[in-house]
Formats: C-alpha cells, structure tokens, sequence
C-alpha cells in the first residue's frame, strides 16, 4: 500500500512539475492559477490519464502498429492533455498547434525525468527515517 501511495505521489508531483514547466515556458499553454481547484483538478485528471493511457496504448502499438512503440509516452502525453484541457473545469489551456507539440514535448520530457528521478528521492528519505 505504501509502495502504491509514493507512486501515486510521484505521478501527481511530475504531472504538476510537467504543466508548471510548460506553463512558464511556453506561450499559449497556461494554467488558470485564478482558480486554484482547477488547476489542482487538471494536475489530477492529467496524471490519471497518463498513468491509464500510456500502457494502453503501449498494448495496442505492440499488438497493432510496432513503429510507434517509440513515442508512446508522447501520445499518451498528448491524449492527456487532450482531454484534460476538453473538461470545462479543468484550469488548463493551450493555444495554437505550436502550443500543442511543444507544450506535449516540454509536459513529456519534465514528467519522465521527475518519474524517473522522485522515486530517488522518496525511497531515499524513507530508507534514511527507517534506519532512524
């Protein structure tokens, strides 16, 4: 359960590194921050969508198109966003197909290298309070 919950956690605090990164650097991807809830309610419906979408759509490559293995995690960072910015009360929005492929491009590259490099972090400090 506890492994579960630092997963979890992981996924929420890559997904909002991910959408707060693309949301300084590129214009025409922003967050509402006016409205808090939805900004926590993108972050949410985003890593949810990420953490269902990307080995369902590893499955279907494998099984139906092997060329784009690849760029699964692009694809399910797309559709995430896709449908995260299509519910009204979620505080995102992009702007313009550039928006769109950079904002997916910087959203992809911050959420695997956080998902990549939290769990360091996490496992480190619990190993450290378990010896204490």
């Amino acid at each position: 359960m506890i492994r579960f919950l630092i997963r979890a956690a992981i996924w929420l605090v890559s997904a909002f590194l991910g959408l707060v990164v693309a949301d300084l650097l590129l214009q025409g991807f922003f967050l509402h921050w006016d409205n808090w809830w939805g900004v926590l309610l993108a972050v949410v419906i985003f890593a949810i969508l990420q953490s269902v979408l990307a080995p369902w759509i590893l499955k279907m490559a494998h099984r139906f198109a092997p060329a784009f293995l690849g760029g699964i995690g692009l694809l399910s960072t797309f559709l995430a966003l896709l449908i995260a910015v299509l519910i009204p009360a979620a505080g995102i929005g992009i702007d313009g197909p550039v928006a769109w492929i950079v904002g997916t491009l910087i959203v992809w590259l911050i959420t695997a290298l956080a998902t990549w490099l939290l769990p360091g972090v996490f496992l480190k400090n619990r190993v450290q309070g378990g010896r204490a």
